[in-house]
């Protein structure tokens, strides 16, 4: 089908483009921007007036809970809440059950996704075999099916010579190696972080040095190995200032943070809200303002929903007990405009760290609308607001620290491959 988009305010973060221009689809690609090509006849136009037109977001950690979490969310109500929020392509952790530690399971992800025609869904394969930190996944054959990176995901990786042989064999082949860093014995049973509002409401806390001890013996082993680094959701001042002066020697490191971790500090915990209760735990609020600062400058590279739809009898209960987590595909757009308009970044920057940004890390042909780019674009009002409810929200958790929350900006229409996915 041919789609001629017009009166959208064209922003483009990979080209700097932001204006008002038509877009042609075609062919499941990018025809053209500003003028038509020759001969083109639209099967369909689309006045978008009042409307942005951007690349689909790419969302770096998103799960979709199948296999084996299926009570929780299904792939189908996890991918419509991801093109209900703008989102055409996402990275899906390793930590399902059984873990994507084998290639036959990471083949019948993708098809199960590919059969939904939805978004796009790029699987993160397991780093080590059923995530028990004891043996390297088949990374190759595990390449070969599907996986754009290795990932231990929440897991504990203990054995620091498997991370290394690991990120050996990794930088042998050219594979990515993700990892969230923190020191599992110094973060043990903990679950807030560790400061005044940890200690006044007697929750076990993890102290700021769980993450950058291991943050520090993984910069250690990427500079000894050459491996390409991802690290993922940071979550204090101290790591944005390690990764800062990582970046300054030229280590292959990459990072991202989660999208509440620029809005929420340990302090909005305080009423034992268990929707609040996230991996990592939210921080003090000089380190959710070093994390806004540090996505500014681009110290950090992207930020993720890092989607984790929980079940309600899991938030329930106290705080201490509630499984970690929140819903974020849909939030993701308007949680990032508002990022960007606190901070005063002009919107084809702020954009940039869900899109182009997201895209390079991945390694992956999205966060673009350059002619013979595939056409996944995103059209939302950046005025639009709407209310958080559980009603609201198109995935099947409903566990979001921003229930209640009147946000503004909202995907009108999302387009995968040339094709209208949002709404339906």
């Amino acid at each position: 089908m041919k789609i001629e988009i017009s009166n959208a305010r064209v922003v483009d973060p990979a080209s700097g483009r932001d204006g008002v221009a038509p877009l042609y689809l075609a062919e499941g690609r990018i025809a053209a921007v500003g003028g038509a090509p020759e001969g083109f006849r639209a099967d369909r136009t689309i006045d978008a007036k009042g409307l942005v037109a951007c690349p689909g977001l790419v969302d770096l950690s998103a799960r979709l809970r199948e296999p084996g979490f299926e009570y929780r969310a299904t792939l189908e109500s996890e991918m419509k809440a991801a093109v209900a929020g703008g989102v055409t392509s996402l990275a899906c952790p390793p930590d399902t059950d059984p873990p994507l530690d084998e290639p036959g399971l990471v083949e019948m992800l993708k098809r199960r996704a590919e059969s939904l025609s939805l978004a796009r869904v790029h699987p993160l394969g397991a780093l080590t075999l059923g995530l028990k930190g004891e043996k390297i996944a088949e990374m190759g054959e595990l390449a070969e099916a599907g996986c754009v990176a290795f990932f231990q995901a929440d897991a504990p990786l203990t054995d620091l010579n498997v991370l290394l042989q690991a990120m050996r064999y990794a930088a042998t082949f050219g594979h990515a190696v993700w990892l969230r860093p923190q020191d599992v014995h110094l973060a043990h049973g903990g679950v807030a972080h560790e400061g005044e509002v940890a200690t006044r409401l007697g929750l076990p806390a993890v102290p700021e040095v769980a993450e950058s001890v291991a943050l520090l013996g993984i910069l250690e082993l990427a500079r000894s190995t050459g491996a390409r680094v991802h690290l993922a959701r940071l979550s204090t001042a101290r790591a944005v200032a390690l990764v800062a002066e990582a970046k300054r020697e030229g280590l292959p490191v990459t990072c991202d943070v989660g999208v509440h971790h620029l809005h929420l500090c340990d302090r909005d915990a305080a009423d034992f809200n268990a929707h609040m209760n996230l991996v990592p735990p939210l921080r003090g609020q000089a380190d959710r303002d070093a994390l806004r600062r540090g996505l500014a400058d681009g110290t950090i590279d992207a930020v993720c929903s890092d989607h984790t739809p929980v079940d309600d009898d899991a938030k329930l209960v106290p705080f201490g007990e509630a499984e970690p987590g929140a819903t974020g595909l849909e939030l993701l757009l308007p949680l990032v405009l508002k990022w960007g308009g606190e901070m005063k970044i002009g919107l084809p920057a702020a954009l940039a760290a869900a899109t182009s940004r997201a895209a390079a890390i991945l390694g992956v042909q999205a966060g673009s609308l350059a002619p013979g780019a595939p056409a996944d674009l995103c059209l939302f009002d950046p005025e639009r607001p709407w209310r958080v409810t559980r009603e609201a929200l198109a995935s099947q958790g409903r566990n979001s620290p921003f229930l209640g929350y009147e946000l503004a900006g909202r995907a009108v229409a999302t387009i995968v491959g040339g094709r209208v996915v949002y709404p339906a």
